[in-house]
């Protein structure tokens, strides 16, 4: 037996080793080759002094990113979203035990730290406590709704089908509205029975006639769909202040093209602006055109660059009369974030929700419009400590887009605008979506916004008040210099930006 077997054996090696050598000609001819082309291009210096092992560099350099991301990077020093806040959105999208030990891993010494002040005698049980707030409430169809945590703008196009089905439903479950983006209105939108913001960007995608101008006809159309509930006109956004909207075209396909009303396959890029709004004089008339035609609420989205057009905007507001002014506000921080956006916005365009939310706020206070203007706020406002610190300066309501991405199963693996999303978030390859099961994210949205708006409440009640909405400037406060913190009623009237450490206090 052992003798017969012995010439399969030798047979298996010699066909093994000629796989080997085989393989390794392939590898010699091919690096060869390779060798030749480095040798011989011009483009790429290193490519050139170092023939075939400086094309590792590029291998090294990609593969480092995953490396930062799940080795080497501390809890808290990655960006734009380091992992402790990460696993925060990801154990609330599971509901699993949110609490920690030993101690916190967050320094209360740095500046910009929010310290919330915590009452002596806190309220008492952990109940939620639903406040009804009504936007619009001279329109034929105000909005009412108890939301404080929403799901922001994010377009069928830049994520996938599965993702705004989960979050349609998921948005229906927890009692929150779901924001379209400026890609128009898709059925997965309407799929969980949610309600909906339409939002119209400078492209009028979805709304839009032959000519790329707004149509009242498609516009009825839409506002038709009870649950459609309000309408924001996109100025600008956080990422890219200044820019439209960019979809590549390989995520433009023939169901995204028909919806946006724009050829498939071909890059789907926004004006910068909108042709029809030039002015606050054209922006009130517009709102009060779309609030006319509609019946329903209308506000409009812009990342803060200054005071000056809040100015202007309330001298307008003020000359016209309060009935003018538009339904709501959203305020998107310069450090918000997107499908693809130009580096020189990302990184250096517009304030943060940090120094422009009080700001307003502020203004509506002196004008004497706070209470006919709601305010939204958006920009990295994932945690709990995040919408707690909006609702203390001022905010009605708090949107979140990349937290619910977060919740939908996003790795921040950056790269949202390449069509490669491995969680199947941000891509329409059908192979990368299969993973994404939108039974099982819906519920995952649902719970992260329950759990905030609990832990939230924790907070309030910690502070010694009975409601999230309850809670004021003075509830926070915010370090200036290592060991020394000041209240959020003293800090924003003090006359200088909050977080920057200066000595006056």
């Amino acid at each position: 037996m052992a003798d017969s077997s012995l010439p399969i054996l030798l047979l298996i090696l010699e066909i093994f080793t000629a796989l080997v050598l085989g393989g390794l000609v392939v590898l010699l001819v091919a690096g060869v080759i390779l060798y030749v082309m480095d040798v011989r291009q011009t483009r790429h210096t290193i490519r050139r002094n170092y023939p075939l092992l400086g094309r590792f560099r590029y291998l090294l350099e990609h593969l480092g990113t995953f490396f930062r991301h799940y080795f080497f990077a501390m809890d808290r020093e990655e960006l734009p979203f380091n992992r402790a806040q990460r696993s925060w959105v990801y154990r609330a999208a599971k509901n699993v035990d949110s609490t920690l030990a030993f101690g916190s891993t967050e320094s209360m010494t740095n500046p910009g730290t929010l310290i919330f002040v915590s009452h002596p005698f806190p309220t008492l049980g952990e109940s939620l406590c639903p406040s009804e707030t009504v936007i619009g409430p001279d329109c034929r169809e105000p909005y009412k709704t108890n939301a404080i945590f929403n799901i922001s703008a994010m377009s069928y196009g830049a994520i996938s089908r599965p993702a705004v089905t989960a979050l349609s439903r998921g948005a229906a479950l927890a009692g929150c509205w779901l924001n379209t983006g400026e890609g128009g209105l898709s059925e997965y939108h309407l799929s969980g029975g949610a309600d909906i913001v339409f939002q119209i960007g400078t492209a009028k995608y979805g709304v839009r006639d032959d000519r790329g101008e707004l149509s009242d006809d498609r516009l009825r159309n839409i506002a038709r769909y009870p649950q459609v509930r309000m309408f924001e006109i996109k100025i600008s956004q956080g990422a890219k202040p200044g820019k439209g909207g960019i979809l590549p075209g390989i995520k433009v396909t023939e169901e995204i093209a028909g919806i946006r009303g724009i050829p498939a396959g071909v890059d789907s890029i926004s004006p910068n602006g909108h042709p029809d709004i030039r002015s606050v004089g054209d922006l009130l008339d517009r709102v009060a055109y779309i609030r006319e035609l509609t019946g329903k609420p209308v506000g409009f989205k812009l990342v803060v660059g200054g005071t000056d057009f809040f100015d202007n905007l309330f001298d307008e507001i003020e000359r016209r009369g309060p009935a003018s002014a538009p339904d709501f506000i959203t305020l998107d921080g310069g450090d918000g974030g997107t499908g693809a956006a130009p580096q020189s916005l990302m990184d250096h365009a517009g304030l943060t929700i940090r120094e422009s939310l009080p700001m307003v706020v502020d203004k509506l206070v002196e004008r004497g419009l706070r209470e006919r203007i709601k305010i939204i706020a958006a920009g990295k406002l994932v945690l709990p400590v995040d919408v707690a610190w909006a609702l203390c300066t001022g905010a009605d309501f708090v949107n979140s887009a990349r937290g619910f991405m977060f919740a939908l199963g996003c790795i921040q693996s950056l790269q949202c605008n390449k069509n490669t999303c491995p969680t199947g978030v941000a891509t329409h390859d059908p192979d990368l979506q299969r993973g994404l099961d939108p039974a099982d994210k819906a519920v995952r949205v649902a719970q992260y916004v329950q759990n905030m708006v609990r832990e939230v409440t924790v907070i309030a009640h910690s502070c010694g008040v009975d409601c999230p909405r309850d809670l004021r400037r003075h509830h926070v406060r915010m370090v200036v210099r290592p060991g020394h913190s000041v209240s959020l009623d003293r800090l924003y009237s003090a006359g200088y930006p909050p977080g920057l450490g200066q000595e006056k206090v």
